[in-house]
């Protein structure tokens, strides 16, 4: 999970891609870079941190140019601590490109060997966005040899690159000279929107929630499928490059990842989260009777509407019992588990007036690994809660996620391989009530009727690229992030950060 942007304008876009980055901070905070393009150079900046501790002023000063984009990255492979790997990625021909992904490639190991024996071309990371732009340029090279380049060879490119490419992808790429381009993946797993400023700016964003907050109208989604090129005058031109294509989203955006004042593939995710709420107040009942529930409490954050919808439901009184410290990282994209156990009681503090001498029923959005799930159930006794319960707005997380969402190891998983009542063990709360997957979907997929359905294949074990596979999860394990903190970046093939 990544939060990407791009932007054409007619004034300079380092303050814009800045600002659009802070909006999608949520959606990743291992690193951050923008690149944006003046006449025919690129100018880049990027390293690891948050936005704010990224960019300087000394280094906006240093992005000049009224075409760019961005990136805030969640790592799902390769180093999670290499500045190297940090995106945008560049190669300098054809033309000179550089681009930002979201998602994740499922046959990355293959097109890498691919692209070395037959396409001639080299990968000096093993980050598969870099294995994705190499493919692209590639095929841009292919498209418009002893031709100019134009949409429509643009298109044909991005139509080869469709061929070739397996797994989830929301693209954002500049080629110099030209303008930018960006495509989704034939099952729209990924998110990716464009919208207009009253000015004449055409942006491309992960959520439109970036749009909005940065004086842009949203306009529409882009399809599953579907290239958008946007050349330097900003005129849009567009194509479907697929040959087949189905809306089939993330359910776990609408879930967890994406913010709630988002909209997704035409799903408000403030209503998506509602609606588990609604339906989430059925398990509960069957679980534990309303009167043994002297109050509910959400798990802040993205639980708070489902939290909020329970307790309207059932009668019982909502109250906030955590108090979330917002100066520390989401422990979920937090990499290693030693860091993400210590940072959960730094992240929350007990209001202990809302636990002692009652029953509470805790709500949180998901269980994934399930170490931080019991720690708050202590932090609840330890303010002297009589009982707690757990409930999840999410059904258990049971399979590896291989789409760009950091749980893929079957061992990591709280859920693999056990009862319900087993998990409630292991957690140590006095009831655990899930989500029920069927009444997920329908609760979401409610939403929008022109859905073809989810990717929810960390509940369902179901991938919908059909490519997935025992071996293939085996495979792409191997290319998790490692986590090196002490390692220095030895090499620094790309543009130079010019603050350094």
């Amino acid at each position: 999970m990544c939060g990407i942007v791009g932007v054409v304008s007619n004034a300079p876009v380092n303050q814009l891609l800045y600002d659009a980055l802070l909006l999608l901070q949520h959606r990743g905070q291992d690193a951050a870079g923008i690149v944006t393009l003046l006449e025919r150079k690129f100018f880049m900046h990027k390293a690891k941190g948050m936005v704010r501790d990224v960019f300087r002023t000394r280094n906006m000063r240093g992005l000049p140019g009224n075409v760019g984009l961005g990136q805030v990255r969640y790592p799902t492979a390769g180093n999670a601590y290499s500045e190297e790997e940090a995106q945008p990625f560049y190669v300098n021909a054809p033309f000179g490109i550089v681009l930002v992904h979201n998602g994740n490639l499922t046959n990355a190991h293959a097109l890498r060997s691919e692209l070395f024996s037959t396409d001639h071309r080299h990968t000096n990371t093993e980050s598969d966005s870099e294995v994705l732009l190499n493919v692209l340029a590639h095929e841009l090279e292919r498209s418009s040899r002893g031709v100019p380049l134009h949409p429509a060879e643009v298109f044909a490119a991005v139509k080869n690159m469709y061929k070739r490419l397996r797994g989830s992808y929301a693209v954002v790429s500049l080629i110099s000279g030209h303008g930018l381009l960006a495509f989704r993946d034939p099952y729209g797993i990924r998110p990716l929107c464009m919208g207009r400023s009253a000015d004449g700016n055409v942006m491309v964003a992960s959520e439109s929630v970036a749009l909005e907050g940065s004086g842009h109208v949203f306009e529409r989604d882009i399809a599953p499928g579907e290239a958008v090129f946007i050349d330097l005058e900003g005129k849009v031109h567009s194509m479907q490059c697929a040959e087949s294509a189905t809306l089939n989203p993330c359910i776990f955006e609408f879930v967890y990842l994406a913010r709630p004042d988002s909209v997704l593939d035409g799903i408000s995710v403030y209503q998506a989260r509602l609606n588990l709420g609604e339906t989430l107040a059925k398990r509960v009942v069957s679980t534990v009777p309303p009167n043994q529930i002297d109050v509910i409490i959400p798990i802040p954050e993205s639980s708070r509407p489902s939290a909020t919808q329970l307790a309207h439901l059932l009668g019982i009184p909502y109250r906030e019992g955590f108090v979330k410290n917002r100066y520390v990282g989401r422990t979920f994209i937090m990499p290693g588990q030693g860091v993400r156990k210590k940072s959960v009681r730094q992240k929350l503090n007990v209001i202990a007036s809302e636990f002692k001498g009652r029953n509470v029923l805790l709500v949180d959005d998901s269980i994934v690994r399930g170490t931080t799930s019991r720690e708050i159930v202590q932090m609840a006794r330890d303010a002297g809660a009589r009982k707690v319960y757990l409930a999840s707005a999410a059904p258990p997380v049971r399979y590896p996620n291989v789409y760009g969402i950091d749980m893929p190891t079957k061992d990591e998983l709280v859920a693999h391989d056990r009862t319900i009542e087993e998990i409630r063990e292991l957690i140590g709360c006095d009831a655990l009530i899930y989500q029920d997957v069927d009444a997920m979907k329908r609760a979401i997929g409610s939403l929008n009727a022109k859905l073809d359905g989810f990717d929810a294949s960390c509940f369902d074990g179901v991938y919908v690229t059909g490519d997935i596979d025992t071996d293939a999860i085996s495979r792409m394990n191997g290319n998790r992030p490692r986590i090196e903190e002490t390692e220095e970046d030895s090499s620094r093939l790309a543009l130079p950060n010019h603050s350094e």
